[in-house]
């Protein structure tokens, strides 16, 4: 045990600059014999994309303790790491495993990221966590705010960011190559080539039929702090992300990845406004979306109406060809012309007018890895392009449309007290109630 103190006590120095410590351009730590030292860390939610999570980390990092509901869904990473110690509760394995543990992964379904990642901050752990950060707007604040207040290291998996493409968008929309930018509209195609998507999937009631809870799944702690719901395999493991009681539809899927381009191009942070429109149903989530959303000015940038469409729809202006070699993407239309970019690839418009562009040189390094990134940062104190701060606030940006979509109502957003100004039955979709038990 006075081993693992003095490690810890090392590890946490390292993050915040302690005495001695020598910061290499390359993030390397240099620290006498411990200069090689790993990370400890812990997975909660470890199939599916928290298993690429894991992974990620585990490779140059100690996997340690694992913990996941499902035994069949995480049973590959569980085989992949035999000597981390095993959970089905996260809170069981944060209280057994705080000594021995320096940072959390996060890669459960949405209802859970909040209430795993704020139990393993408020014990002093940096966290990786899946987009979108939260559940709710009011879970992305405080997750935000409490990594803050103990000073933490942390990092949300839109893994996009750490890509070459977004930064050189970024440097060009920043060195003012399309002027100034004043309106985004950022859409993914009903053609969108990855897993089911709402487009087909038609909105409908909750599962009336009642199957067995499989063996291997504990139902109660799958559900968390969600509202209760009988088990279906409507539900688990593939299906929650459709049903607002554990996501927020396809908008909250990829929002986080798409706006994110937008977000750190422009430096954008909260709306002053949002509206959406959409099918609304009280039990699964709006099959095709439509919100548009007000940003202020931001020093000697201009005002900004960034437009989000999902499920099918483009801007009018786009459709046809163009349409068709850009099913998702995101939009800048500037003063002196377009830039159009997706996860890969990018294009200034018109091209004729860009035909002798010369691009500015590279400013924003390139990525060691988003995993990486965020682990190296937990031992060396260094920054990670995707905090808490920044993402808390484009998780909050996200799921606001949500919010307009179910009120039915053009949002006027006070953004320092999480209000939606003139409309108190918002307050249910910006706040939920946790069943009893669970606690942010």
């Amino acid at each position: 045990m006075h081993k693992q103190l003095n490690r810890r006590d090392f590890l946490r120095s390292a993050a915040f600059g302690g005495a001695g410590l020598v910061i290499l351009s390359d993030s390397r730590l240099v620290c006498g014999t411990q200069a090689n030292e790993k990370l400890n860390v812990a997975g909660v939610g470890i199939g599916g994309r928290g298993a690429a999570d894991v992974n990620g980390v585990g490779e140059t990092e100690n996997i340690v303790a694992l913990c996941d509901v499902d035994e069949k869904h995480a049973a590959q990473t569980f085989e992949r790491y035999p000597q981390a110690k095993r959970y089905k509760d996260f809170r069981k394995m944060l209280d057994e495993m705080q000594g021995k543990i320096d940072a959390v992964v996060v890669g459960t379904p949405d209802h859970t990221h909040a209430v795993a990642g704020a139990m393993a901050m408020k014990l002093g752990k940096h966290c990786y966590c899946e987009k979108p950060l939260t559940h709710s707007v009011y879970e992305a604040r405080v997750m935000a705010d409490l990594a803050r207040e103990k000073k933490l290291v942390t990092q949300m998996g839109t893994q996009i960011h750490a890509e070459s493409n977004y930064r050189r968008v970024v440097e060009l929309v920043q060195t003012g190559a399309i002027g100034k930018v004043r309106e985004v509209h950022v859409w993914l195609g009903a053609n969108f080539n990855g897993p089911p998507t709402p487009t087909n999937m038609s909105q409908k009631d909750a599962p009336a039929e009642r199957p067995e809870v499989p063996r291997t799944l504990d139902w109660d702690l799958w559900l968390g702090p969600a509202s209760y719901r009988p088990y279906s395999p409507a539900y688990a493991p593939f299906g929650w992300r459709y049903w607002w009681n554990f996501a927020n539809g396809q908008l909250g899927d990829f929002f986080c990845h798409y706006c994110d381009l937008a977000f750190w191009a422009l430096k954008l942070r909260h709306p002053v406004t949002v509206e959406a429109e959409g099918p609304v149903h009280a039990e699964s989530a709006a099959n095709w979306t439509i919100a548009r959303q007000e940003y202020p000015a931001r020093g000697d940038l201009p005002a900004v109406n960034l437009t989000w469409y999902n499920g099918g729809g483009y801007p009018e202006f786009v459709k046809g060809n163009m349409a068709m070699q850009w099913p998702n993407a995101v939009l800048f239309m500037g003063s002196d012309g377009m830039l159009i970019a997706d996860y890969g690839k990018h294009q200034l418009l018109p091209e004729e007018k860009f035909a002798d562009f010369q691009r500015p040189d590279p400013f924003i390094p390139d990525s060691i890895g988003h995993h990486r990134e965020w682990a190296e940062a937990c031992k060396t104190g260094g920054p990670t392009t995707c905090n808490f701060d920044y993402s808390g606030a484009l998780t909050e940006a996200a799921l606001l449309c949500n919010v307009a979509l179910r009120t039915g109502t053009k949002i006027k957003w006070d953004a320092q007290n999480l209000k939606a100004v003139g409309c108190p039955e918002a307050d249910k979709f910006i706040r939920r109630q946790y069943r009893k038990g669970w606690t942010l």
